[in-house]
């Protein structure tokens, strides 16, 4: 894969990033918190914050009550995300590179497909949602009808701009990235006020007042819900964006920037959907989000909400694909990180979205379920990790890029076998007590569902609990120097 001795990361906005996984070097670590407030900021101004409160008045909660599991679970989940942080900036590589170190150059092909995964999924999700706001444009523009069945070349070409757009910031790297999340968060993010104000024009007070709080139990497995679906997905991602850190950074900064820098967007999007749910809880089950959400607005709004539905999951997905080209090439593939990523990336999600908007009957509960299911392994992974953190002040960076049997993290035939049975042995006691699936029907029941923790959504807790519990147990974290 291709090196670099003069990228700056976040110092030249206009050059093409040509590293790929291998660690930065601490003269070329200039980056603040300050930068990655708004990436994060920025990847989640999406649209489907608002389907995501709704499901919580679906669940019975009243809007106090929504409003506080969405402050808990998005604000803290994301303070998971930059405690992770703190090691990309310590080893100054990405998170699945970095966790060779403590599951082994074999060991950690398991984590590692199980983050591209869920990367994969999310951008498959982005990709087909903003294509159907694309479509919805193109439709009103034309005056057709918006269905994409009806319109299968539009649609592609909907497609494909998308994913143009992704490829063209993720694939030129880090420090584009960041400049581009920055200043894309002050347009999208003020299409979105403009947008929300309307929104909120449309919401049913009376219901909202009417409303009766849920058992407490309700919102315990609410907050769980929304740690689930927001910060617990990029926690094994957190490091790839924090890489280029200063060494000098406060380890508390960083937590704050992804808490609040996240958790912003997300609790106001959240509690809006959830205010609009109040008198319309359709839009929980809503097949199309974007669609059900224009219908609430003035028809004269409908192109600036899409644009701005559009935009948001734009800077979502800028994340995400970069994320999942430096995932890829820690698995292995020989290539230089753009091509990972274009390689990868296009033709999984250019191929998912065609499938879901044309062929497919449905898509977006069976497919978040599947996604969300991936919760388990890598809070599984985020348990192991942030015990070896606690100890682990160094990252050998040319053991890191060795995989043969001559690496300083081959251990035992490639794997570190505390970091190994952690992993799955919470996987499996996570599983025992979840519920994978539509709730409506489910794919598998753990035995330990119906206990309070699987009623509550709270088998990722068990997850974290176990893998943390069990590695430290078999003292995994002592020798780190």
């Amino acid at each position: 894969m291709a090196t670099s001795t003069t990228d700056t990361g976040t110092a030249g906005t206009g050059t093409l990033e040509t590293r790929g996984i291998e660690p930065v070097p601490v003269a070329e670590r200039h980056g603040r918190p300050g930068q990655l407030f708004w990436v994060w900021f920025a990847a989640n101004i999406s649209i489907l914050g608002l389907p995501l409160g709704a499901t919580l008045v679906a669940s019975g909660l009243n809007i106090t009550q929504a409003v506080i599991a969405a402050v808990l679970g998005s604000v803290g989940s994301f303070a998971i995300v930059g405690a992770v942080s703190i090691a990309g900036r310590r080893g100054g590589a990405p998170g699945l590179t970095l966790s060779r170190a403590v599951f082994g150059a074999r060991g950690n092909i398991g984590p590692t497909l199980v983050s591209l995964l869920s990367r994969l999924g999310w951008e498959t999700v982005n990709t087909t949602t903003a294509a159907f706001a694309l479509l919805s444009l193109v439709t009103i523009v034309a005056g057709t009808s918006p269905s994409a069945k009806d319109h299968p070349v539009i649609t592609i070409v909907c497609i494909a701009v998308f994913v143009l757009c992704t490829v063209l910031v993720a694939g030129l790297g880090h420090a584009v990235l960041v400049a581009v999340q920055r200043w894309a968060t002050w347009v999208f993010g003020a299409l979105n006020i403009v947008v929300g104000g309307f929104l909120v024009a449309t919401v049913d007070w009376a219901a909202v007042a009417a409303a009766a709080p849920a058992p407490s139990g309700a919102v315990v497995a609410a907050v769980g819900v929304i740690a689930a679906g927001t910060g617990i997905g990029w926690a094994n991602a957190s490091a790839d964006m924090s890489r280029y850190q200063s060494p000098s950074m406060r380890a508390g900064s960083l937590v704050a920037s992804a808490a609040a820098g996240a958790g912003i967007p997300l609790v106001l999007l959240i509690s809006l959907g959830s205010l609009l749910a109040a008198g319309d809880p359709t839009l929980a089950t809503a097949e199309d989000p974007v669609a059900a959400i224009r219908d609430l607005l003035p028809a004269w709004m409908a192109i600036p909400y899409l644009v701005a539905a559009f935009g948001g999951l734009l800077l979502s997905n800028h994340l995400s694909v970069y994320s999942a080209g430096l995932t890829t090439l820690t698995l292995g593939v020989r290539l230089p990180r753009v091509y990972a990523v274009v390689v990868v990336d296009v033709l999984v999600t250019f191929v998912g979205a065609i499938y879901f908007m044309l062929i497919a009957d449905g898509f977006y509960p069976p497919f978040i379920a599947f996604i969300s299911a991936l919760a388990v392994p890598i809070t599984a992974w985020v348990g192991v990790f942030a015990v070896d953190m606690l100890r682990r002040r160094h990252y050998d960076p040319v053991a890191l890029m060795d995989t043969s049997h001559s690496s300083g993290y081959w251990y035992r035939g490639g794997i570190e076998p505390r970091a190994a049975a952690a992993w799955a042995l919470a996987i499996v006691v996570g599983y025992l007590f979840a519920t994978v699936g539509p709730s409506s029907e489910p794919w598998f029941t753990g035995p330990l569902a119906g206990t309070w923790f699987g009623e509550n959504g709270l088998a990722w807790v068990i997850t974290f609990v176990v893998a943390a519990g069990v590695y430290a147990a078999l003292g995994g974290a002592r020798e780190q120097r």
